[in-house]
């Protein structure tokens, strides 16, 4: 049985760990609901919930076979306690749906604040290019 995985990060099509989704089926783009942000925590994000924040992050589903979750869960660190996979609550079209997302296990705040978009910069670059200004 295949789960529905929420990335919004390196996962996503054309960034860095997108092969580690290699043979899974893309279902679509989606936000999360108002009160998530993501923060940066040296070269990949970190999702959390944020009261009153106004944003939705933007990622994508994707339909994750058995065998993949075992994979990526193993390269989020989830044994280790470095990411825990949870349910997610999105928009419509997938409000009604049961998915996950990687989410991180202690207290990110003190790493820069992102925004709502991930965007991988190479690497030599200014760290503020990565942040999302608001711009969408």
């Amino acid at each position: 049985m295949s789960t529905f995985l929420f990335v919004y990060g390196t996962l996503k099509r054309g960034c860095c760990n997108h092969a580690h989704l290699a043979g899974q089926r893309f279902v679509g783009e989606a936000r999360t609901l108002p009160g998530h942000r993501l923060h940066d925590m040296g070269g990949y994000p970190g999702l959390v919930t944020a009261a009153g924040e106004p944003g939705n992050v933007e990622g994508e589903v994707w339909s994750v076979d058995p065998k993949a979750l075992t994979h990526l869960d193993a390269f989020e660190g989830v044994a280790e306690g470095l990411y825990r996979r949870e349910p997610i609550a999105l928009q419509p079209p997938f409000a009604d749906q049961a998915i996950e997302a990687y989410w991180p296990v202690g207290p990110i705040e003190n790493f820069p604040v992102v925004g709502t978009v991930w965007r991988e910069v190479s690497r030599g670059t200014d760290p503020e290019d990565q942040r999302d200004m608001g711009d969408d």
